[in-house]
């Protein structure tokens, strides 16, 4: 059910204002917290304040989880899923791209054979999805950053500027020895073709499966799971800059900035979700939330916080 809540700390009394969508909470919500006195503005109140402050930023901190490429497109379960893995579905019992990324898989060829369809599906069969577009088209005249924990690539196939991107996560489009022998990825560009084309009874050729350079073991896609992850010289360029752009944050406050905050959830809350509140707080920069699940501002000092617990691809469009 939607869910619709700006909270805005009073000028007089630093008391938390919550304007709730009327059709989702009742007066008493299930904070404790008691909305009757103010009014309860509706769900158009709360996008016409949010789109204003977007409109008037100069910066925008976009933090972007896995509901921005599901809501985009991208699912990971459903006819999409079973569509593309018919033959996995039946031979190992998989039920969604995600848990299927930890099946056990035999041998590496029955490995490979999963991770070619996977990140074929995920990262190069795509284009630009519309919705990345539209976010695009609206901050693209903007100073902005995009911090994500998405590995498919959609940001820049949607024309953002790479040097404006940290994937802190990885990207599909490299793989890397599994024990993290050495700092360095390779792309995946020519091998998941061949991979795909090669395919039979869910598994490729044993000359298809590659093996590190260095030590010969196992190889991997480049995708946080463990304590082997790469993290390349590119990746803590990536790093840099967006560090940068939090200390030009905190260096010109005089700046109107907006965080807006983007399908993230509660796998690794870390990263994006706990950084934010933050960063609001200690910056007093309004945080703009958006999840189809969950979107509560858990940091009280937040001073202007929007919760918008709704179709991302429904609201977004109608903010930018």
């Amino acid at each position: 059910m939607p869910f619709w809540t700006h909270r805005k700390q009073s000028a007089q009394s630093g008391e938390t204002l919550v304007a709730a969508d009327p059709l989702a909470v009742s007066e008493s919500s299930e904070t404790g917290r008691d909305d009757s006195s103010f009014g309860e503005p509706n769900a158009d109140d709360i996008l016409a304040e949010a789109r204003e402050l977007i409109m008037g930023s100069e910066r925008v901190l976009i933090g972007a989880g896995s509901g921005l490429s599901t809501a985009a497109g991208l699912t990971y379960s459903g006819e999409r899923f079973t569509r593309n893995f018919g033959p996995w579905i039946a031979k190992y019992g998989i039920s969604d791209l995600y848990s299927s990324s930890f099946y056990p898989y035999p041998t590496d060829e029955e490995r490979w054979a999963y991770w070619a369809k996977h990140v074929d599906l995920s990262r190069y069969e795509p284009p630009a999805m519309p919705l990345y577009r539209q976010l695009l088209d609206g901050v693209h005249d903007k100073d902005y950053f995009v911090l994500t924990t998405n590995v498919d690539a959609q940001f820049a196939k949607a024309g953002f500027d790479p040097f404006q991107i940290f994937a802190t996560q990885g990207d599909y489009g490299f793989m890397q020895c599994m024990r993290g022998c050495h700092q360095r990825i390779y792309p995946l560009d020519d091998l998941v073709p061949r991979m795909l084309e090669s395919t039979v009874d869910c598994a490729v050729p044993s000359d298809l499966v590659p093996h590190c350079p260095v030590c010969g073991g196992q190889m991997m896609v480049h995708l946080r799971c463990d304590q082997y992850f790469v993290q390349d010289e590119a990746w803590y360029e990536a790093q840099r800059r967006y560090n940068r752009f939090i200390q030009q944050l905190q260096e010109r406050p005089d700046v109107p900035t907006v965080l807006l905050e983007l399908g993230v959830g509660w796998n690794t809350p870390s990263i994006i979700r706990f950084p934010f509140e933050a960063i609001a707080a200690m910056l007093d920069i309004p945080l703009i939330r958006i999840n189809y699940d969950d979107a509560r501002i858990d940091t009280a000092d937040v001073s202007q916080g929007f919760e918008i617990q709704d179709d991302i691809a429904a609201v977004l469009p109608k903010l930018l």
